[in-house]
C-alpha cells in the first residue's frame, strides 16, 4: 500500500468532549496527519431531544476526515449500534484500523474475516468493576477475550494489563501507556472563581464510583479540621446513593464544582494544587494520574500495582481512609519533603509519558500493519 491510511474507531469523536480516548485520538490523528497519513475518525451523531437523527455525513476537520454515523437509540444501546455501523463502514475502506477500547470487540471479527488489519487498545479490566450487573460483566469479559485474541496487535496501556491478557492466551500484546503534556505554568483565574489559593488545596479528579475511592478520600480529608480545602471534580447525581454518601461525608472544607471539561481550567486547578489524590483501584494507566505527573503534583494514590508503576516510588500510597488521612496531614503540615515528590513526578513523566514518546510508538505499530 503506497498511501498510509488509518481509521480510528471506538470513540464518540473529535475534538474531545467526553474522555481519555477522545483526548488521545485528538492528539494521535493530527500527529499522523503531519507525518503524511490520511486519517479517518468515526464520530457519533446523537439524536436530538425529539429523537430525530441527522443523516450520516463526512467532513474535513483540520485535515482529518471525520465520518459521522448515527443511531436512533440512545445510551449504551446507541453506542453499541454505533460501533457496529462503524465496523461495517470501515470494512469498505483501505488502511489499518485502530479500535480504542474492547467493549464491542466481537464486531471486529467482521474486519478480520475481510482480511483487514486491526489494532485494539485493550483499556482496563472493565468487567471487574463492581457497578456492573452480571450480564454486563459477562459481555465485557467476552469482548475482552475476543479482542485480545482476534486483534493483529492488542495494545496494553500498562505492564499489568499485558500480564492480564496472557491469561486469555494473548502473548503478543504491545505495552504503550497514555500520554500527557508537561505543565510548567497556569493561570490563577480558575482558582479565584472557586475561592482557592495556590498550595492551599488538594484535588481529586475522577468519576464518583466506589472503585475510585471518592468516599474514602472525602472521609479522610473530613476526619480532621483542615487548614486547606479539598476540591473534588466530577459529576454528583442527587439520586445516586453513593453520591449522596459522598456529600454527607464531606466537611465544609470540601468543594464540589461538578464535572469540568475545559482543559485549561482543569490544568490550572491541577497545577496549583498542594497535592493530587488518586483513588483508582482498578484499570491500567489512568489518564488523570499521568496528567498529575505532567503537572509536577505530589500524589497520594491508592496502593495497587497499577498506580505504583505509573506514579513511581517517590509518591505516597494508601489502602484505607485512615492512611489517606495521615498522608493528607503530613503534606498539609509539611512533615515530609514535598519537593522530592514533585521532582519525582516530573522525572517519571519525562521518562515514560510524554506525548512524543507515546504517539511515535503508536505510529510504529500502525505502520507495521500496512
Amino acid at each position: 500500500m503506497s498511501k498510509k491510511i488509518a481509521n480510528i474507531l471506538g470513540i464518540r469523536g473529535i475534538p474531545a468532549a467526553h474522555g481519555g480516548f477522545e483526548t488521545f485520538a485528538g492528539r494521535l490523528a493530527p500527529y499522523l496527519r503531519d507525518r503524511g497519513w490520511e486519517v479517518n475518525v468515526y464520530c457519533q451523531i446523537e439524536p436530538d431531544q425529539d429523537g430525530i437523527l441527522r443523516s450520516n455525513f463526512e467532513d474535513d476537520w483540520n485535515g482529518i476526515r471525520r465520518i459521522h454515523i448515527g443511531s436512533s437509540s440512545k445510551g449504551s444501546v446507541g453506542s453499541i449500534k454505533f460501533d457496529w455501523y462503524c465496523i461495517r463502514d470501515a470494512v469498505k475502506r483501505p488502511g489499518v484500523n485502530l479500535v480504542l477500547g474492547y467493549n464491542t470487540a466481537l464486531f471486529g471479527l467482521l474486519l478480520r474475516i475481510a482480511g483487514r488489519s486491526m489494532v485494539i487498545n485493550m483499556d482496563g479490566v472493565e468487567w471487574k468493576r463492581a457497578k456492573w450487573s452480571m450480564p454486563i460483566k459477562l459481555w465485557f469479559y467476552l469482548n475482552e477475550f475476543f479482542g485480545a485474541n482476534i486483534a493483529n496487535v492488542p495494545i496494553a496501556d500498562h505492564p499489568e494489563i499485558a500480564l492480564h491478557l496472557r491469561r486469555h492466551g494473548c502473548t503478543r500484546s504491545v505495552v504503550i501507556p497514555y500520554g500527557a503534556d508537561a505543565i510548567h505554568s497556569a493561570s490563577r483565574e480558575p482558582l479565584d472563581a472557586l475561592g482557592l489559593h495556590p498550595d492551599k488545596y488538594f484535588i481529586s479528579i475522577a468519576r464518583a464510583e466506589p472503585e475510585n475511592s471518592i468516599l474514602e478520600i472525602v472521609e479522610a480529608f473530613s476526619a480532621s479540621k483542615r487548614q486547606t480545602k479539598l476540591v473534588v471534580l466530577g459529576k454528583l447525581d442527587s439520586s445516586n446513593p453513593y453520591h449522596q454518601a459522598v456529600r454527607r461525608a464531606a466537611s465544609q472544607s470540601v468543594i464540589f464544582p461538578g464535572a469540568i471539561y475545559d482543559s485549561s481550567t482543569v490544568a490550572s486547578l491541577r497545577f496549583h494544587a498542594l497535592a493530587y489524590i488518586h483513588g483508582h483501584q482498578v484499570g491500567g494507566t489512568n489518564p488523570s494520574l499521568v496528567e498529575a505527573l505532567g503537572a509536577g503534583n505530589l500524589i497520594i494514590a491508592h496502593d495497587n500495582k497499577f498506580n505504583r508503576w505509573v506514579a513511581g516510588p517517590e509518591q505516597l500510597y494508601f489502602s484505607q481512609a485512615e492512611e489517606c488521612a495521615a498522608h493528607i496531614t503530613a503534606v498539609e503540615t509539611a512533615a515530609l519533603e514535598i519537593g522530592l515528590a514533585r521532582k519525582g513526578a516530573r522525572l517519571r513523566h519525562a521518562t515514560a509519558f510524554t506525548w512524543e514518546q507515546i504517539l511515535a510508538k503508536y505510529e510504529q505499530v500502525l505502520e507495521a500493519q500496512l
